[in-house]
């Protein structure tokens, strides 16, 4: 998994409430259990318009928003069905960092596990965010999640909690098979251990 440290880059706002895991990766695309190839179908819906072409109303349609690597999204992101394949999608596309004044709770623990923050912010400093993201000029954001702040253009910093746990790992880039192994001098040792008095097993 990739370590999440410090990023700057483009944000674009996606200002709609209870945005779903559907909404972000469309049931069409949940054929694969590969995390490629999901990029396309990544809001979908929004994205396309019914012939296939594009929706050039849609924000990550433009220049500016197929480079954001920030999505600055609307109140309870992520809710409905469980499905990880919402934060492969984002991943690929690019988006390695979500602002909203809050998450639904299963989408904001897989974030983590795919090397994407998500920050909580209350709505004033999330209506700052999205008016710079209204002017190419205010575009850039820098989120340093070593010291849990966010950077806007004109010197401000809105700062932001994440607790010590899931903060650890994004710095590290440790998914759960990764956090296991850093423990595997003990599984070994259990292992032989568990030999010798069970030699049977």
């Amino acid at each position: 998994m990739e370590k999440f440290i410090k990023i700057t880059g483009i944000a674009v706002s996606f200002p709609i409430l209870n945005i779903d895991t559907d909404m972000i990766i469309p049931k069409d695309y949940l054929k694969t259990v590969k995390r490629t190839g999901l990029a396309q179908g990544l809001f979908a819906g929004m994205r396309y318009n019914n012939d296939g072409s594009e929706n050039q109303e849609c924000v990550l349609n433009t220049a500016r928003g197929r480079c954001a690597k920030i999505l600055l999204v609307g109140d309870n992101f992520g809710c409905g069905s469980s499905r990880e394949h919402a934060q492969w999608a984002l991943f690929e596309f690019g988006i390695r960092c979500l602002i909203s004044t809050s998450f639904a709770e299963i989408f904001y623990n897989n974030c983590f596990k795919n090397s994407i923050l998500p920050v909580r912010v209350s709505l004033e400093n999330l209506r700052k965010l999205m008016d710079d993201a209204s002017c190419d000029a205010n575009a850039i954001l820098e989120v340093d999640l070593e010291k849990m702040e966010i950077s806007r253009n004109n010197c401000d910093l809105i700062a932001f909690e994440v607790d010590n746990f899931h903060r650890y790992c994004l710095l590290n880039g440790l998914d759960d098979i990764s956090l296991t192994m850093e423990k595997s001098s003990h599984i070994t040792c259990f292992e032989k251990r568990t030999a010798k008095i069970y030699p049977w097993i």
